[in-house]
């Protein structure tokens, strides 16, 4: 069993009858999508819920539409941009890709069929290079093999039930007091708070061991909740 990040989708329209029909046909198809109206609202949006897939209009209020592709193109490198927009001139079509750095650049109107297909091929695109960038958690072995092949480093049986409590969390988020009952001794008392924080030490050191860049990152501390897993991991047997 593998467990990746799911594809999110934001589009990013303000013609409300256009945002919620796209919205409606690309439901359909199994895509989590959420619609904005503009720039600022898609700001305060990726805050709470990050996204990886990206459909945007050029005539937007405020932020134009390659400013706001620019803007998420530095801030995430691979995510899928596609500008969808009415304007067919090949001067907007060349800012489209070499200024906001879509992937592709839609006219309108799209046919529904064509806009499914580019976003199913940029989905299977971001899968792809999770897949290879992914850590392999073994339950059977209770091991974490560091992505392409890398090291692979042993676990405890805690250490492994924090790795997998966490993958399976929603946002790969879980709070402290959480996870101090998931590690209840037989009476079913919690473990301590102090007892908790040495043992994400613990792991957070292991994990620096397998010389990864940033590794030892992989779990963040989320101020006044818990803790997130910070990197994709896929179960194997």
């Amino acid at each position: 069993m593998t467990e990746m990040n799911p594809t999110r989708l934001i589009i990013v329209e303000d013609d409300p009858l256009l945002r919620e029909e796209v919205v409606l046909h690309l439901s359909s198809y199994g895509f989590v999508v959420e619609a904005v109206n503009s720039g600022s609202a898609l700001n305060d949006l990726i805050t709470r819920e990050p996204a990886n897939l990206f459909v945007i209009d050029i005539n937007l209020p405020g932020e134009s539409g390659i400013q706001i592709a620019n803007r998420l193109r530095k801030n995430q490198p691979e995510a899928g941009i596609v500008i969808m927009t009415a304007r067919s001139a090949m001067t907007d079509k060349i800012a489209g890709y070499r200024q906001g750095g879509a992937d592709f650049y839609l006219t309108k109107p799209v046919a529904p069929t064509e806009l499914l297909l580019v976003l199913q091929g940029l989905a299977n695109r971001l899968e792809n290079r999770q897949q290879q960038h992914a850590w392999q958690l073994s339950l059977r072995e209770r091991s974490l093999q560091a992505p392409n092949d890398g090291v692979k480093l042993r676990l405890t049986a805690k250490e492994k039930a924090l790795i997998l409590a966490l993958t399976q969390a929603p946002k790969n988020t879980l709070a402290s007091g959480d996870l101090r009952d998931l590690f209840a001794d037989v009476e079913g008392a919690s473990m301590t708070k102090h007892a908790l924080e040495e043992l994400i030490t613990r792991m957070r050191r292991k994990l620096r061991g397998s010389g990864e860049p940033a590794a030892e990152n992989i779990i963040q501390s989320v101020w006044g909740v818990g803790y997130q897993l910070c990197a994709v991991i896929a179960l194997v047997d």
